[in-house]
């Protein structure tokens, strides 16, 4: 079996375990109890769940095996591979809630997958190692703060569906900025070990539990299926971005691969709207007591 074949093979369990572990955490997010959009204890909270614990270690397991088979095959073969992990959420989350799984929401996620993939196709993948001064990246922070923070306002105020998508999208961008930073310290850390314990790995870790909280609160609308597309679309395209902006890493070259960029973005954007409503929602939804967290 070749080194590509094994990565192919790595580059899907990756995908099942993260879809896996995901699926798992929804469950105890929708029945933690409290207010439809958590406070931060809500954390708290499922840190002490069993089944949320093990989503997140599956969840954990998955990245690791993605994170592997980059290692011995292209970008462009694995990437693709990963985001067929939609589709495993969607059938996942369908058998876990023992629900008959519908042709519309799998046809749906089958275009976010197209959709996504065809975006991380053509956006550049080679770059000089990535620099970000600090001042940078407190103002990606600050950016990052302000817009989840806002989102998580609006949440309270906005029905099950847009409410998933929109905590997901902002969940999304602060986990791709956390991708950013990432980026940045693991290309200089050959150099100097050093950079690990500085501050752009504090602020890593900051977004990371941020966009973790506002992850959560999208799965605990019960529209699992829309949050996880919403997550796996804006996730790439945040990171993609600032490495495009801020980092050097280009956009697609040409004016045609721009235009086939921004349809394939819109092909999973459409996707992700008809999975927030199409009528899968979590039954549990709803159903918590309204204790505080």
């Amino acid at each position: 079996m070749g080194v590509t074949t094994i990565s192919v093979l790595l580059a899907l369990a990756g995908a099942f375990s993260l879809a896996l572990g995901s699926a798992l955490q929804e469950r105890d997010a929708v029945r933690a109890p409290g207010r439809s959009v958590a406070l931060p204890g809500f954390l708290v909270y499922l840190a002490r769940r069993p089944r949320w614990i093990i989503g997140t270690l599956a969840a954990l397991v998955g990245v690791i095996l993605h994170l592997a088979a980059l290692s011995g095959a292209p970008l462009t073969i694995i990437q693709p591979i990963g985001v067929t992990g939609l589709i495993f959420a969607i059938v996942l989350s369908t058998l876990f809630n023992r629900r008959r799984i519908r042709p519309g929401p799998v046809v749906a996620g089958v275009a976010v997958v197209v959709g996504l993939t065809g975006v991380i196709l053509l956006f550049p993948h080679h770059s000089a190692p990535p620099v970000m001064p600090l001042s940078t990246g407190l103002v990606l922070t600050a950016v990052i703060a302000c817009g989840g923070g806002a989102a998580y306002f609006v949440a309270h105020h906005i029905p099950a569906g847009p409410r998933a998508m929109l905590l997901a999208a902002a969940g999304g961008a602060a986990l791709g900025t956390t991708s950013a930073f990432a980026r940045v310290v693991a290309s200089q850390v050959a150099s100097d070990v050093t950079v690990v314990f500085g501050w752009l790995t504090v602020l890593a870790i900051g977004a990371a539990v941020f966009g973790g909280l506002l992850q959560q609160n999208a799965y605990r609308t019960g529209h699992f299926a829309a949050a996880y597309a919403t997550l796996l679309i804006v996730d790439p395209i945040t990171g993609a971005g600032i490495g495009a902006v801020m980092l050097g890493e280009g956009l697609p070259a040409t004016g045609a691969d721009r235009a086939l960029a921004t349809a394939a973005g819109a092909l999973a954007i459409a996707g992700t709207i008809v999975l927030a409503r199409a009528r899968n929602r979590n039954p549990d939804a709803g159903r918590r007591p309204r204790t505080s967290t």
